[in-house]
């Protein structure tokens, strides 16, 4: 897009924006801004705000509090349902540097950054494209989320059976009207489930544009008296929401890297090396890309969700799926991340994943095409394919354990997501559940 300071003030002149919102977003994905009037906006764009880190999960002591939000220019967009008698709110999303002036390596847009620079001295950008699945459930008498839904339509379904369609349409005009390219939308296979697509983008406008959207769901949701939920798993024996993120790398020269039209499948031994990296290290990376405690009622055989670590052309049974398309549009589809995810974080780890395999030029196993559902554990074994982590702790081990963690991370990141975490499974452990107390309470 290319907006400089001078854009925005005029944008904002013309706009009549009145109020800024300096956006950035934690270790574990959590949006959070900093609201400033008009009077402060010219201090906002020259990154003069200040804030307090230790406030926010996972960044800094107390000590060592204070932090400057340094605004990407790019990412500058006039709010569309924030007007209010004429005058508009805008957003900026920004890093967050310390004090002497270095960027924190807590943020996680600043750790994108850093692994992006990896890449580009190996010879290659990333692009992205998720595709975040998320449930429209009705909101009780007091405003408060339940799982209720009044819409009966199933995959690919239309009015009036879809009665969230009113709402997505709303939700497209929002994210047309702050510059995104949608390419389809439509109903998803469960009762209440959606899915909206945008055009694709470099790894770090993607991971803008994929925590930009889902802001956007849940705000214009909440006009329609519905609550937005990217939860993975909200309703037993229904498919859960997953985010299949598309991704690509790119020469410098602007040519698809994964693109080889002499070579099998048309796919280049770059992209075969990046699959082999990707399935070489799913299962560390999968705590990230999966990150909640629900995420692992998703991650189960017969939901459509990938459990099993292969690759394939044409099978949707597998982790990594080949989408048709050659030539520019040439990728690879991680099909395990959910919406849960901070994408940030998400990016970087599988990058660094597949990025492994190119440096090491690893050799991807034969692709798998058969229905890996319909195949015994025996079968499974035979052909070497692997099963991910089953619940978060599992999934948290193997995370500790794989070096790779922590080089996508770094050291602060690694450290403060691991004690988030391990914090949250230990809540979990140790909760009473329904099902404990109606499965025993009569019984002993």
């Amino acid at each position: 897009m290319g907006l400089t300071r001078d854009d925005i003030m005029k944008i904002i002149k013309e706009e009549n924006v009145h109020f800024f919102r300096l956006q950035f977003v934690d270790i574990f994905g959590y949006m959070k801004n900093v609201a400033v009037p008009m009077s402060q906006i010219e201090k906002a764009l020259d990154g003069m705000i200040m804030f307090d880190g230790s406030s926010i999960d996972g960044f800094v002591r107390i000590n060592e509090s204070d932090m400057y939000l340094k605004p990407d220019y790019d990412t500058f967009r006039v709010l569309p349902w924030r007007q209010a008698d004429g005058r508009n709110a805008a957003r900026i999303i920004c890093d967050v540097y310390k004090p002497d002036g270095t960027p924190f390596e807590g943020c996680p847009r600043n750790n994108l950054k850093r692994v992006l620079e990896k890449a580009k001295n190996m010879g290659f950008t990333m692009n992205v494209g998720t595709e975040a699945e998320f449930f429209l459930f009705q909101r009780d008498e007091e405003g408060n989320p339940t799982t209720i839904t009044d819409d009966v339509a199933g995959y690919f379904d239309v009015d009036p059976d879809d009665s969230g369609i009113n709402c997505r349409r709303e939700i497209i005009e929002t994210l047309e009207a702050m510059g995104f390219e949608i390419e389809a939308s439509h109903h998803e296979v469960a009762e209440g489930q959606h899915e909206i697509n945008f055009k694709y983008a470099d790894a770090l406008t993607a991971a803008d544009n994929t925590q930009t959207y889902k802001w956007v769901v849940r705000c214009i949701a909440s006009h329609f008296n519905l609550h937005a939920t990217f939860m993975p798993k909200p309703v037993f024996g229904i498919n859960g929401s997953g985010m299949h993120t598309n991704q690509s790398l790119f020469n410098l020269d602007g040519t698809n890297a994964f693109f080889d039209e002499n070579g099998p499948l048309q796919l280049s031994e770059t992209c075969y090396q990046y699959i082999a990296g990707i399935l070489k290290n799913a299962k560390s990376f999968v705590a990230v890309t999966n990150p909640l405690v629900n995420s692992y009622k998703r991650l189960v055989p017969g939901y459509e969700a990938p459990v099993y670590v292969a690759w394939s052309a044409s099978n949707r049974s597998a982790l990594i799926r080949i989408p048709a398309s050659r030539g520019l549009g040439t990728r690879t589809e991680v099909r395990c991340p959910d919406p849960s995810c901070n994408p940030y974080l998400a990016f970087a780890m599988m990058l660094t994943a597949g990025l492994d395999g190119v440096e090491n030029k690893l050799q991807a196993p034969p692709s798998v095409d058969q229905d890996i559902f319909a195949m015994t554990d025996t079968e499974k074994t035979d052909v070497g394919i692997d099963c991910l982590p089953a619940n978060l702790k599992e999934a948290l081990d193997e995370f500790k354990a794989n070096p790779l963690s922590k080089e996508a991370l770094g050291e602060h990141i690694f450290t403060k997501y691991i004690e988030g975490k391990e914090k949250e499974w230990d809540s979990f452990r140790t909760a009473v559940t329904d099902w404990e107390i109606d499965a025993y309470l009569s019984n002993f």
